[in-house]
């Protein structure tokens, strides 16, 4: 669509401090992401400025700088470790020819070469485009309005008209086809709530470990790699905890710093399985140096997918990098559990870490005896699709002698629609509230 020169894998790196951005990304970081996108970095070029030059971003000293840079080095693309505005990231393609990328479109990038399901696939394109619309304006330089002709003359329509619109058609469409996807994932949720599964949705900085502890829990064969942004599509599991009780397990995308907001509004179906979670487990990399930025900037994103306020329990992975550290579990004031030391490689801690999970999942786990006669055939079959079964045996009267055990919430959910109570051993039963306009 551009008319830009074609782009290899020999980058040149651009690093500026700001004042303005004193949370500004490491170098290494910016490395990272460079290589996870399959360039190879050359050379690095970087400086001090009190504020972004308006033409080239960076002064034209350093512009030139770059420049020899480039030539030197034989680069095909440089890239910024910062957000570039579209007339900026113009200018420096014409001065360098050839191909300028900022931050986010590098993320994008990295997104576009991960994406392997068909929902990832649209999620990302619909990034992509929303970043590009605003990038349109003297993408053309050769050609003005479309020639007329016999029966097509009058006020034309410019180039730039015309692709604004057909991005403007196709992102209609995506977001078309994303909500219905959207849907779907609702639906699997609306199932997994009927059968009062617990749901817990890893999360955390990018290459903190979560798909390899996702492995590790589940067996799931998830690809993990040491890269940044390895996973995109989320995966969902069951696990079996300690005491037998089962949960959905969900691996998600994940975050870094200053996360496009394309990106973050394209893949907000996907973060639904962390909103709507039961407890999130917030994995951290223990062996980083900025790993307590990296908890401040995955909890920033949280806030903004509205999952800031749900319960979580932190995972400091990578223990196997710290001379000395053993797994250990660490509690609040009232004593639960709200900081595991693991290692996802070794396996350490993961014992320790299913425990935590299970203490925190079922913290008012009640157990009950029940007599559920043979009309009750109904409720039988649903507490067993829940899974909270732990002991049955067969009644002389054709039903069944059972022992359950679930979360107050969930027994007091089914005591509503199934009146479960009247059930209970003559010990237990206890007078059940009458529900609104149900006669006393």
């Amino acid at each position: 669509m551009f008319e830009r020169p074609q782009g290899g894998e020999r980058a040149v790196l651009v690093h500026v401090d700001l004042p303005a951005e004193a949370d500004r990304e490491s170098l290494q970081e910016f490395r990272d992401l460079v290589v996870s996108a399959g360039a190879e970095p050359v050379t690095t070029v970087t400086g001090t400025r009190s504020a972004p030059h308006p033409r080239y971003f960076v002064g034209t000293g350093k512009a030139e700088e770059i420049r020899a840079a480039v030539r030197e080095a034989g680069a095909d693309i440089v890239l910024f470790n910062h957000a570039l505005t579209p007339v900026q990231e113009r200018n420096l393609e014409k001065l360098f020819q050839c191909q300028v990328l900022d931050r986010t479109g590098l993320i994008l990038d990295i997104f576009a070469q991960r994406a392997r399901t068909h929902e990832g696939k649209l999620q990302v394109e619909l990034a992509q485009l929303r970043h590009l619309s605003t990038r349109l304006v003297r993408g053309w330089t050769h050609l003005e309005r479309q020639k007329g002709g016999i029966g097509l003359r009058g006020p034309g329509e410019t180039q730039l008209e015309t692709d604004r619109r057909l991005i403007g058609d196709r992102i209609r469409q995506l977001r078309r086809r994303l909500e219905k996807v959207g849907r779907q994932r609702e639906q699997g949720r609306r199932a997994r709530r009927r059968a009062e599964l617990p749901s817990v949705s890893l999360v955390g900085y990018t290459n903190a470990g979560k798909s390899t502890l996702f492995n590790r829990l589940t067996a799931a064969g998830v690809h993990a790699a040491d890269q940044l942004f390895a996973t995109l599509d989320p995966t969902l599991r069951r696990v079996d905890l300690p005491t037998g009780y089962p949960m959905i397990l969900a691996d998600t995308v994940g975050f870094i710093r200053h996360l496009p907001h394309d990106l973050v509004a394209a893949f907000r179906s996907t973060l639904q399985e962390t909103r709507d979670a039961d407890l999130l487990l917030h994995v951290v990399d223990a062996s980083d140096e900025r790993r307590q930025g990296n908890i401040e900037q995955v909890q920033q994103v949280l806030e903004e997918i509205g999952a800031g306020e749900r319960p979580a329990l932190t995972v400091y992975n990578k223990i196997d990098r710290l001379p000395g550290a053993a797994p250990r579990v660490e509690r609040d004031a009232e004593g639960r559990p709200v900081r595991v030391w693991v290692s996802a490689i070794t396996g350490e801690g993961l014992p320790e870490l299913l425990a935590a999970i299970d203490e925190r999942l079922n913290a008012d786990m009640r157990r009950h005896t029940l007599h559920l006669p043979p009309a009750a055939g109904r409720l039988h079959a649903r507490l067993h699709q829940m899974g909270v079964v732990n002991a049955e045996t067969p009644a002389a009267d054709g039903g069944w002698h059972m022992t359950v055990a679930m979360r107050q919430m969930d027994w007091q959910s089914l005591d509503r629609h199934e009146n479960i109570s009247r059930f209970l051993g003559s010990d237990e039963r206890t007078p059940r509230l009458a529900a609104a306009g149900e006669a006393p």
